[in-house]
């Protein structure tokens, strides 16, 4: 009876779930700063290629109320992460972040984090100092996103990140307020 028992047992899942060699779990519990970073143990990090809306920046729905366009891009986050349990893997370490890839699991897809928030709208491709992607394919995403005018895309006043942190809307906006 034990031997054939064993085989068995070894083909019934196991509730014990654990991210691959070089991954971390990314669960709920973490301290999420904004809609691609957190922190977790004394740790930050932020999802690598990907921007969020910028708390404090605004947008207007469809009823014509001002909403916090971080805050949306913050609670789409939690709730893939509440709902996706993700795996995440650094990818370079720079001024005390961990810039991180993620994946995660729907049904027995898995997907890139990043491209999902990317895609469904609530997060814009990361954008170098020159103005370029520094992943294209979030890019590519971004604009399907924006085509099809998903999440915050179906907003008329909704702004890029990149245009409000660029060194000459700064730069204007500092000798406006002199």
């Amino acid at each position: 009876m034990r031997r054939a028992l064993f085989p068995l047992l070894a083909l019934l899942p196991t509730s014990v779930s654990a991210a691959p060699a070089g991954y971390f779990d990314l669960l709920p519990g973490v301290t999420l700063e904004t809609g691609d970073t957190w922190f977790s143990n004394g740790e930050r990090f932020r999802l690598y290629g990907v921007q969020s809306c910028l708390r404090g920046t605004a947008y207007t729905d469809k009823h014509g109320q001002k909403r916090d366009c971080g805050e949306a891009s913050l609670a789409v986050l939690a709730a893939y992460i509440k709902d996706t349990k993700p795996v995440c893997a650094p990818v370079v370490k720079k001024d005390g972040i961990a810039y991180v890839v993620c994946y995660a699991t729907v049904g027995k897809e898995r997907l890139d984090l990043a491209n999902v928030l990317i895609t469904s709208g609530y997060a814009f491709a990361s954008l170098n100092g020159e103005g370029m992607p520094y992943h294209v394919p979030y890019a590519v995403a971004e604009k399907l996103a924006r085509d099809k005018r998903a999440g915050l895309w179906q907003f008329e006043d909704v702004q890029h990140p990149a245009i409000l942190l660029s060194p000459e809307v700064n730069a204007r906006t500092k000798k406006a307020d002199q």
